[in-house]
């Protein structure tokens, strides 16, 4: 029997809360921890990620999803972006504290489920935007033991645009991106590109790739239109000890969309499921 536990509520003091879900077999034995970090434009409910956590804690795995904390949903509403001011504040330092506070509160003596966790196993799986907070996360934080990528990026300077670009968004002080299913102008405050080129060393994805001494699976679709599958091939070259597991025949999203209301899973994300659990279970760390 699956416990589910959702729109959990994590406060922190002087930042936005963290909204956040565990399923789990409430059993009392130590589980391996499964983190899943959403990317741009997505939440933690977005199309099937809550029958992905099924299948996962179904394998006996302790899976957590969270909402990034400006990723424009809210507490009251996790889902979508009724908080667009939230979201044209967003960066990618932000995303990373994020996860280090998810982290420490997981791992917390104070965690109401310290007992179904073994501390000493814990994966990172990402996808897109949230590929590259997961990797850059576990270059730097020895308590990752395994990550896995979804379609990850492999930089994110590029995705600025051009210096024509830059020069216009920073005259402006925003500037925004159609959301195709929402139909909203989605904004991004010129701070994003500061804080980025503030952290620059940090956010390199590539140096934090070469960092990586745990084992790294990249899943990528081949044919993937929102990120070219030559980015997992980055990836993959930057870290000998990676592997790469090419989908054929499918997209950004592993055949999902939102929202997802069939009673299963799509045929290859239910692969990309099946190849990340059998990758937790049977790779040594």
């Amino acid at each position: 029997m699956i416990t589910v536990i959702k729109n959990q509520i994590r406060c922190r003091v002087n930042n936005k809360s963290i909204v956040w879900d565990a399923f789990f077999k409430s059993d009392r034995e130590k589980k391996p921890l499964v983190i899943f970090c959403h990317g741009y434009k997505g939440f933690k409910d977005w199309g099937s990620w809550n029958m992905v956590a099924e299948a996962f804690s179904n394998q006996n795995l302790f899976f957590i999803k969270f909402n990034f904390s400006h990723n424009g949903g809210t507490i009251e509403d996790p889902i979508d972006f009724p908080d667009l001011e939230a979201f044209a504040e967003n960066n990618y330092t932000k995303e990373l504290t994020d996860l280090e506070d998810v982290l420490n509160f997981i791992l917390s003596e104070n965690f109401q489920f310290k007992n179904e966790i073994d501390i000493t196993n814990i994966t990172l799986i990402g996808h897109s935007r949230g590929g590259g907070i997961s990797i850059i996360k576990a270059s730097e934080d020895k308590r990752i033991t395994k990550l896995i990528t979804w379609a990850s990026v492999s930089d994110y300077e590029s995705r600025f645009g051009s210096n024509d670009e830059k020069n216009e968004w920073y005259k402006n002080g925003v500037k925004y991106v159609l959301n195709g299913r929402t139909k909203q102008q989605m904004p991004h405050n010129y701070q994003f590109f500061e804080d980025y080129e503030a952290n620059q060393k940090r956010l390199n994805i590539q140096n934090a790739t070469r960092k990586l001494n745990i084992p790294f699976l990249i899943i990528h679709a081949v044919e993937d239109p929102s990120v070219k599958y030559m980015e997992a091939e980055n990836l993959h070259s930057w870290n000998s000890n990676s592997k790469l597991f090419k989908i054929e025949n499918s997209n950004h999203v592993f055949d999902a969309s939102h929202p997802w209301e069939k009673d299963k899973l799509p045929e290859t994300l239910n692969l990309v499921v099946e190849k990340s659990i059998h990758f937790i279970k049977n790779t040594c760390s």
